[in-house]
């Protein structure tokens, strides 16, 4: 049969790819054959053994019982926009109420920002988040990946964002993005590297646009972030945060963009309230619940760190002690990017491998950067201890038998 040329997609949708659930599409098959699945793919708390902490339940539920169920203002609820830039506030950044755009979760974000980037180029760090590249050049801007060094725990490689800014003799790259603590690999960034980036912004003069959704997600490290005093005062900056990671509710689809600039963004941003309008509102009970998480108790993320952070000990263990498999150790988020041998082999291959003989589900690292991801998987050490080792225990029967095959 042949297509009707009047129904044929976009070519731009042709390049959509999320690594992340394309995977579930061929672990689902093996679901339905009866085999049990191990998810280490998804960075989904409440897939595992985490779950949305009862005062922020209460504050959307509350939301709902008061009525709150109609359109919310575009901009998002007054409260909500005052609570963050509250939040913003005490972590050094001069954001108010009207600098606060509340979004259906970080993504939504993304597409306004990146739709406003049509025909430009963005630095962003590589490895990174599929819809930084996927989004990118569904609307026409151009994403260049500046690498993470491995070797230093996946610290972004400043001599090569320098040398790319060098080149850029016609002034097309607009923005540079950091994402911080980093997703896939969990790296951080400290206080030195974010202020040597912000430094390059403002030299090259770019706008910066910081994704901090695993902002508190740390273990044995302070926070750390573009602030807007000093020499980074003149920086534009576009802040990315929300409820997903930290707050433990990633299916509430609650986040929010916070400009800082000196003038210089006011067309964008007027752009991307348009935009806002033009979708409506996001969430409005929802939006409750981040008021109700902002402003209540968070000894719960003390909690869940405390065990995130014995899960990624104990996975950093069991992966090194492979052989054929090592990896650096995350500073942050809950993920790591294990390097397959000596990084330059098939890493898709090697995932489908292993999740056809051992029922146990990563990311192929291509999925985050052809380039720079390449001979790496993405996992997450969310599951219990008990599925950790079921997972790794699997793993590591099948390689040894599989060595001794070859």
């Amino acid at each position: 049969m042949t297509l009707n040329p009047r129904f044929e997609p976009s070519p731009r949708t042709k390049d959509i790819r999320y690594a992340i659930r394309d995977v579930v599409v061929v672990a689902n098959k093996l679901k339905k054959a009866g085999h049990n699945i191990l998810h280490l793919n998804i960075g989904d708390p409440n897939a595992y053994d985490f779950d949305t902490p009862e005062h922020i339940k209460e504050g959307a539920i509350k939301g709902i019982t008061e009525g709150h169920n109609g359109y919310a203002p575009s901009e998002g609820i007054r409260v909500l926009g005052e609570a963050i830039s509250t939040k913003e506030q005490k972590d050094g950044r001069d954001i108010w109420t009207d600098d606060v755009l509340v979004t259906a979760g970080v993504t939504e974000g993304l597409q306004m920002l990146f739709a406003n980037l049509e025909g430009k180029r963005a630095l962003i760090p590589a490895p990174v988040y599929p819809p930084y590249t996927t989004y990118a050049k569904f609307y026409g801007a151009v994403p260049v990946e500046y690498p993470g060094v491995e070797e230093l725990d996946w610290q972004p490689d400043i001599d090569f964002i320098r040398r790319t800014l060098e080149k850029d003799t016609k002034k097309e790259i607009a923005a540079l993005c950091i994402i911080n603590p980093n997703n896939p690999t969990g790296a951080f960034y400290p206080e030195k590297t974010v202020r040597e980036l912000m430094a390059i912004a403002g030299e090259y003069g770019l706008m910066v646009i910081s994704d901090e959704i695993y902002d508190l997600m740390l273990y044995d490290r302070d926070v750390v972030k573009p602030a807007t005093h000093g020499k980074d005062a003149d920086v534009p900056l576009i802040i990315l945060n929300g409820i997903s990671k930290v707050y433990f509710a990633p299916g509430w689809r609650i986040g929010y963009m916070a400009f800082r600039d000196n003038g210089g963004l006011k067309e964008f941003r007027e752009s991307i309230l348009r935009q806002a309008r033009a979708r409506l509102c996001p969430n409005f009970p929802c939006q409750y619940g981040y008021l109700a998480a902002l402003q209540g108790p968070n000894t719960f993320l003390k909690e869940g760190i405390d065990r995130l952070r014995k899960r990624r000990d104990y996975s950093v263990k069991r992966i090194n002690e492979m052989d054929g498999l090592s990896t650096r150790v995350p500073e942050g988020a809950f993920y790591m990017f294990p390097k397959i041998g000596d990084g330059t082999g098939d890493d898709y291959g090697f995932v489908m491998d292993i999740l056809h003989n051992c029922h146990v589900l990563f990311v192929h690292g291509s999925g985050f950067s052809a380039e720079y991801g390449k001979g790496h998987f993405r996992m997450v050490f969310l599951p219990d201890p008990d599925t950790l080792k079921e997972a790794f225990d699997r793993i590591e029967d099948y390689l040894k038998k599989r060595s001794r095959r070859t």
